[in-house]
């Protein structure tokens, strides 16, 4: 029941860390390469990694074992820590938050202008 508990608690927080990471690093590379400078810098980098893979881990791994966990089957040594579900759900994620920053990133500004702050510019 333990051995278990901690296989789904490392799949749960590898899950979490590469989607993390991934949409870091493409956020730092792509904007780095289209504004010139990094929307990301080093230190916000460490702050989010810091930040993540601390409350991540202590929410993963202080999940109690239950007894749910013995009706299933065991899995078997050959198989792959990361499953194509994992995958899946991984690339899924990664691409709805890269959607959410780089709209905030690129067109935030324009999104975040209200109809009055308009009529002021224009001096109405």
């Amino acid at each position: 029941m333990w051995g278990r508990n901690v296989y789904d608690s490392i799949s749960k927080f590898l899950q979490f860390q590469l989607t993390v990471n991934v949409v870091a690093v493409i956020v730092a590379f792509t904007g780095a390469c289209i504004t010139q400078d990094s929307p990301l810098k080093a230190v916000q980098m460490l702050w989010v990694n810091l930040i993540m893979d601390t409350f991540a881990s202590l929410a993963l791994a202080t999940e109690p074992p239950t007894e749910a966990l013995l009706l299933r089957k065991p899995y078997g040594r050959n198989k792959p820590l990361i499953s194509r579900t994992m995958m899946k759900n991984i690339l899924g994620h990664a691409v709805y938050q890269l959607t959410l920053i780089f709209t905030l990133l690129f067109v935030g500004e324009k999104l975040g202008q209200t109809r009055c702050s308009a009529h002021q510019q224009l001096g109405c």
